[in-house]
């Protein structure tokens, strides 16, 4: 057993994640998947995320995301991540996190790293992860983007980087500048037709939707948006009503976690009396247990598995850490005993 002396303990910067995610965007996707896999094989432990809110800010809250991830991984560790839409009015984003990693040797930490990051990377991830899954390929005629903020733009840049070929995009946000700056954005990509339309539903013409707005309740209702049968990647979760979530095949990453906290599903589920709409999640799709329904709408709403932060994290930790980066803290446990 080594001294509490020599027990590491790294801290990572944002920087530092943003440049390996950066670098190798296709083998964060692959993490999401294999974390993905070994949880719908049991090998996680993963507990309702907590939630911490303030009285008489019903905006601002902080959550919790405890979780084991096993199999290959076999870590430990906590996702604190605050959301608090009011920063945006001063400069700053909404989201901050860090993420904590334990040795499950020991269950000491191990590392700390900045986890808006971490957390932005396995959502945009797990929405083109589900994306490629459902669709069967690397393409679509077009893309409509509801929100067009910070998990937009992770999204955008791993169909970049993962060379999907989209034809088109249609793009709605309720600040017109936020939507403007994001088409410059898809043209630098390459993108040669985006349309900036007047209202989110005009966005479901395109053959797959990505929902990223900040909704804390349904504002899409009818369900003739859904009629040509396109893949919707409800990122944001509270956008849809039952109406549309009812008769779609509904795909989560886990039910338990997704069909609560008023969210679209927790709120059909409320309606109707059963969840009988849930047709499973990615990784019974990633692991052949059950098929896309091809003749109706899909919908992907993933509630966000503190053990696919974890998946990635633990990656970056030990890129980060190979090439003696980030910052050691030697002796940070000495004393702890006493």
């Amino acid at each position: 057993m080594p001294e509490l002396s020599e027990l590491p303990f790294r801290v990572i910067s944002a920087e530092e994640v943003l440049a390996q995610v950066a670098a190798d965007r296709a083998a964060c996707v692959d993490m999401v998947r294999r974390g993905y896999l070994a949880h719908d094989d049991l090998e996680s432990v993963v507990p309702h995320s907590g939630f911490l809110r303030f009285p008489h800010r019903e905006s601002d809250r902080i959550i919790s995301l405890p979780s084991y991830l096993g199999g290959e991984f076999d870590v430990a560790g906590i996702k604190w991540i605050a959301s608090f839409p009011g920063n945006t009015e001063q400069g700053i984003p909404r989201a901050s996190a860090a993420l904590l990693l334990n040795d499950c040797t020991n269950g000491y930490p191990f590392g700390c790293l900045e986890a808006s990051i971490i957390s932005a990377t396995r959502t945009a991830a797990s929405a083109v992860l589900a994306a490629e899954t459902l669709s069967g390929s690397r393409e679509t005629t077009s893309i409509g983007f509801i929100g067009t903020g910070l998990i937009a733009d992770h999204v955008r840049r791993f169909f970049r980087d993962l060379d999907w070929e989209v034809g088109g995009y249609r793009l709605f946000d309720l600040d017109p500048t936020a939507a403007e700056k994001f088409a410059g954005l898809l043209a630098e990509d390459g993108a040669e037709e985006v349309e900036i339309v007047d209202c989110p539903e005009d966005a479901f013409g395109a053959d797959m939707v990505v929902l990223t707005t900040v909704a804390g309740r349904p504002h899409l209702h009818d369900p003739a948006l859904l009629e040509h049968n396109p893949v919707v990647l409800h990122v944001s979760l509270r956008d849809l009503g039952p109406e549309l979530i009812r008769n779609s095949f509904n795909i989560t990453d886990d039910v338990a976690h997704a069909v609560r906290e008023q969210t679209s599903l927790h709120l059909t589920e409320q309606a109707d009396g059963h969840r009988e709409f849930v047709h499973g999640t990615l990784g019974e799709l990633l692991n052949g247990k059950i098929e896309r329904a091809e003749d109706r709408a899909t919908i992907f709403s993933p509630f966000g598995l503190g053990a696919l932060d974890l998946a990635v994290g633990k990656w970056v930790h030990e890129r980060v850490t190979a090439a003696a980066g980030g910052t050691a803290i030697p002796g940070f446990f000495t004393g702890a005993a006493g």
